[in-house]
């Protein structure tokens, strides 16, 4: 049974540092990409990174570049988002997800989710 667990949300003024932790067990974990994606309150679920599997490539949206860099560590099967300079506009729930294949940026196209973990920035 595949299972992704994140953790590390919270509350943050803007301008602060989170950083997010998603650690996966029941796959074979350097077989996947890894991406964070993010849905706030009455809007879609967004992409926000990805990470290839050997963890030499990272994609980013345009909305978070320069700000959050994503990281993997294969052997302890866990996937790093660290978010700096956080702006309001960034509170949402955080969700990981593994993908046998390429990185896609569609949320239809990933094959496990998580359970999500709540970012609250504030003014």
């Amino acid at each position: 049974q595949v299972q992704l667990v994140e953790s590390g949300g919270g509350l943050v003024q803007a301008g602060g540092s989170l950083r997010l932790s998603c650690a996966a067990s029941g796959l074979t974990f350097s077989s996947y990409v890894i991406g964070w994606f993010r849905q706030a309150s009455g809007k879609e679920r967004e992409f926000v990174a990805a990470i290839q599997r050997s963890g030499d490539n990272a994609y980013y949206a345009s909305s978070v570049k320069g700000r959050f860099t994503i990281s993997r560590d294969n052997a302890k099967n866990t996937v790093y988002l660290q978010m700096n300079s956080l702006i309001p506009e960034d509170t949402a729930v955080y969700f990981c997800a593994a993908r046998y294949g390429s990185i896609m940026t569609s949320t239809q196209l990933w094959d496990y989710w998580g359970q999500g973990t709540q970012v609250t920035v504030s003014t």
